[in-house]
């Protein structure tokens, strides 16, 4: 990189590369032909967010946009948030959704495109059935949930199966397409905003950003636990050492690259089923995922803002009642070599039993080596709070020095109430091991990804989806990336965007405001509208 910020501080370095490096493309084995059809499931390039960041003395981090420590809400849909002052919304936002901005369109209707896909031979139209006819409208939740349940059903029929390839398809090197970074390139100087940059289709990961955020959940396991453990300190240690696990299964590849931007109300659901719990079949009947069962971690994330772009997500488990509520919005920088995202927002995870909030922040996240083979890197502070126990962690995400050090590298500190020394402190690599060391003496590994393995979350079938959930939104782009078809992958997600940009002129025109569908807005916090702590609650009465 010609700029690489050190723990998310600008470091100006007089060097410039003298070239460009290259790397060999690799070969790409093309999907069985009943594959086609299927949608994908993608590894995250970014744990958090599209990659973006701001530039100037210092990289703002979470921790500067006025999150911090919040006495919990009284409110019953409101768990504890912190509220963000208004200078810290972007001037400008990374989003498709504006007619400035175009994620995928550089060469539309355009004689200079060059072809990326296969011969006539090979190569495959743009699959029949399309969603940009559908109107977009808040959902019933207790309607068209369970279109595909019928008696004698199994996990094969319901859901898509988890997609084994990892990231085959995805591996070659940006050289291959040189001529379109350098034209991507052509538009761009030194600290500027990526909103009115048009990005090359190739560069897209196949899935949306709001299915990346349901990698946080990867290890649903560790997450659920955290309501088992019998004491303040034990809970407070177990929300980071979730948080800490929740980074490493956004990509299993090396090679960054960027999710759909999802468009205004698009909705993704999930669930996994925790080891053990196959055999529990009681529904849990409404929330996230209603026809699933209670003892199922299920997820469900909405993009409820388009300027500045927001996604909010929300996950529970009924039988442990313990449920995450969470909103980011994204700013993006060009820094040379580099693509920075400076992540926004907050998360809370309660503990209904013990009526618990931990609040917490995310780290900002880098795609570097953009001319060859793009990696990602996350830097930046994050803490971790509980308001009514006093427990507090803070954690330092290090960005990797110009030269030498280590990529990768995490460290983090939690604390008792009211002190200044650590009672355990945290060292390793957030895609490796991390090791903690306890004021006891005592040594231990903290966290090992390498051994961890990840739960395949369960997704239903296209076919069962409603026209606004993510995966049948981006099928016809998804289904041509596949198949390398990279002039009607942009031809779909152009008129996808054109259907979004046509319904908000209707609004316009209508004087009529968007009405989100499963997220409202509380101060400067979105919250879920039916969370489990308001159900039980309203259950009680």
């Amino acid at each position: 990189s010609t700029i690489n910020p050190v723990d998310a501080v600008y470091q100006p370095s007089p060097l410039e590369p003298s070239g460009i490096s290259t790397m060999p493309s690799q070969a790409v084995t093309l999907p069985e032909p009943a594959q086609l059809c299927k949608s994908e499931q993608r590894p995250s390039s970014l744990p958090v967010g599209p990659v973006v960041a701001s530039l100037g003395n210092q990289t703002p981090t979470p921790n500067s946009t006025g999150s911090g420590q919040s006495a919990p809400s009284s409110s019953l849909t409101s768990p504890s948030h912190v509220n963000l002052s208004p200078n810290t919304v972007p001037d400008f936002s990374y989003s498709s959704s504006e007619d400035e901005f175009y994620d995928a369109d550089e060469f539309y209707q355009s004689s200079s495109s060059p072809k990326r896909c296969m011969d006539s031979s090979g190569s495959a139209a743009v699959l029949t059935r399309s969603s940009t006819g559908s109107s977009l409208k808040r959902p019933d939740t207790t309607e068209s949930l369970n279109s595909s349940m019928s008696n004698g059903t199994n996990d094969a029929d319901l859901f898509d199966p988890p997609d084994d390839r990892e990231d085959d398809g995805e591996g070659e090197s940006v050289e291959e397409h040189k001529s379109v970074i350098m034209h991507l390139l052509s538009q761009v100087r030194l600290g500027m905003d990526l909103t009115k940059v048009v990005l090359p289709t190739f560069i897209l990961e196949r899935r949306s950003l709001l299915e990346m955020y349901a990698d946080f959940f990867a290890h649903p396991d560790l997450f659920v636990s955290i309501s088992d453990q019998k004491d303040p300190k034990e809970r407070m240690v177990q929300v980071v050492k979730w948080y800490l696990s929740a980074f490493h299964a956004g990509r299993k590849g090396s090679v960054a690259k960027k999710p759909y931007n999802p468009i205004l109300g698009e909705i993704f659901r999930c669930h996994w089923v925790l080891p053990g719990t196959e055999d529990d079949t009681e529904p849990v009947s409404e929330g996230p995922v209603p026809w699933v069962s209670k003892s199922n971690v299920t997820f469900v994330a909405e993009q409820v803002s388009h300027h500045p772009p927001i996604s909010a997500f929300y996950a529970e488990c009924f039988s442990k009642r313990i449920q995450f509520n969470a909103h980011i919005w994204t700013k993006s920088k060009f820094l040379g070599m580099s693509i920075g995202v400076h992540n926004i927002g907050q998360g809370c995870v309660t503990c209904l039993d013990h009526d618990e909030h931990y609040i917490l922040t995310f780290p900002n996240g880098y795609g570097r080596s953009i001319l060859t083979v793009p990696w990602i890197e996350l830097g930046g502070e994050c803490s971790i709070s509980c308001s009514k126990t006093g427990y507090n962690a803070s954690i330092v995400f290090h960005t990797k020095p110009f030269y030498g050090g280590k990529k990768h590298r995490v460290t983090a500190d939690i604390f008792s109430p009211n002190d200044k020394k650590p009672f355990c402190s945290i060292e390793g690599e957030w895609n490796g091991v991390m090791y903690a060391k306890y004021s006891t003496g005592e040594n231990a590994v903290f966290i090992d990804t390498k051994k961890m393995p990840t739960i395949k979350k369960k997704v239903r079938k296209l076919e069962d989806q409603d026209d606004f959930e993510s995966r049948c939104l981006w099928k016809d782009v998804t289904y041509n990336l596949k198949i390398r078809d990279i002039d009607a992958a942009t031809a779909a997600k152009h008129a996808l965007e054109e259907r979004q940009r046509a319904e908000a002129r209707a609004r316009k025109e209508s004087e009529t405001s968007w009405e989100t569908r499963l997220f409202h807005e509380d101060g400067e916090c979105w919250v879920y509208d039916e969370p489990l702590l308001k159900r039980l609650a309203a259950s009680k009465h």
